[in-house]
């Protein structure tokens, strides 16, 4: 929603503190991350985006990439805001992926590209996706059907969810790009958002996994995160 894009993008630019653009960038930060198997707390994750240091004292020592990909991840929030009045391309899809994984123990490999598609072939789940020689071609493919759709649903963003996570276009972080657009894109087609929590990633695992032939195990699982976000709405937002 628009109303709402505005909103985040107006806490974010006065720097307000406690509002939902603040809680949006811990928990979206902090439940993407830990599906991906980072080890940061969400007590860590809010200590750094409210103080950008790293000073957790007795708790148990973090890898120092969890720590960069999760200060790298409110970048990329950031990102998010500022090109909503863009349409949504592999440009910007590859500058989401730059922003993740810049100064990470990964971008220091020549095998691995950083703000590109993947180099070589990988796998998600045991199942092949994309060849890299093709992803190119099938990401375009992806954007020309999204941006041809005249008016779109969140049925439309959770298809495009599942196919890109399907070619699974980067060597690593696919799944966290993945779920910025899908963020992205309810913010700029008046859909409420959401947030897949880390409590249920077995259920985001499994609508991804089934849905080529049971599309509502993630329906459901995302409908849920719609109503926790949907009611971050009614706390922050006022009423018009």
């Amino acid at each position: 929603m628009c109303t709402l894009l505005s909103f985040l993008k107006n806490e974010k630019d006065i720097k307000q503190k406690g509002g939902l653009y603040h809680k949006t960038q811990i928990h979206l930060a902090y439940n993407s991350n830990k599906i991906e198997g980072s080890k940061l707390t969400e007590e860590q994750t809010r200590y750094i985006f409210e103080t950008r240091t790293i000073g957790f004292k007795e708790e148990e020592a973090v890898p120092i990439d969890d720590i960069i990909e999760m200060s790298n991840h409110f970048i990329a929030f950031d990102l998010l805001l500022d090109t909503a009045h863009e349409n949504l391309s592999s440009q910007i899809i590859q500058e989401f992926h730059k922003t993740l994984k810049s100064s990470t123990s990964d971008a220091q490999q020549k095998w691995f590209k950083v703000g590109a598609w993947k180099a070589l072939p990988n796998e998600v789940g045991g199942f092949e996706t994309t060849h890299p020689k093709d992803v190119d071609e099938s990401m375009n493919q992806l954007n020309n059907w999204y941006l041809s759709i005249p008016e779109i649903s969140i049925e439309h963003i959770i298809e495009y969810h599942y196919r890109f996570e399907s070619i699974h276009p980067f060597q690593d972080g696919n799944g966290r790009v993945g779920r910025l657009i899908m963020f992205r894109e309810c913010l700029i087609n008046g859909i409420i958002p959401f947030i897949i929590d880390n409590n249920h990633k077995q259920f985001y695992y499994r609508g991804l996994r089934e849905y080529s032939h049971v599309k509502g195990y993630l329906i459901d699982t995302i409908l849920s995160a719609q109503d926790t976000y949907k009611s971050w709405i009614d706390y922050f937002v006022p009423p018009k």
